[in-house]
């Protein structure tokens, strides 16, 4: 009869570490990241040499995502990245060294065109 209960008891505390390990993973599973990508449109008048992805509040921009010579007036790229967040700053720059940039949500895919009326940092 003890053997039972202990056996009983034994299970109970198997069970529940076992549902405190599931609880446990649960805000790992919400940091997953997603796969996400973003068609940049240029319908500007200038070249747009390089882009970039960045956390939207921190300048941790990564390396080029563009191949080749960049995206020429009337042309489109898309550009695939990773997202840890809510959103993502995407950073394009031109020829000229301007800084064109916009926030896209995560966990979908967007479409970013670019215009000669999207404002530019050229650091003046």
């Amino acid at each position: 009869m003890k053997s039972s209960r202990t056996m009983r008891n034994m299970f109970r505390l198997v069970l529940v570490c076992a549902i405190f390990g599931a609880l446990a993973t649960l805000p790992l599973l919400s940091s997953a990241r997603s796969s996400n990508s973003v068609t940049i449109v240029n319908n500007s008048g200038r070249a747009i040499r390089y882009a970039y992805v960045s956390h939207v509040d921190v300048d941790d921009w990564s390396g080029n995502q563009l191949s080749g010579d960049g995206i020429a007036s009337g042309q489109s790229a898309t550009v695939n990245f990773s997202c840890d967040q809510q959103q993502i700053k995407v950073i394009g720059e031109d020829q000229d060294g301007c800084f064109l940039s916009t926030v896209v949500a995560c966990g979908s895919n967007s479409t970013w065109t670019i215009t000669n009326d999207t404002a530019a940092d050229c650091g003046q």
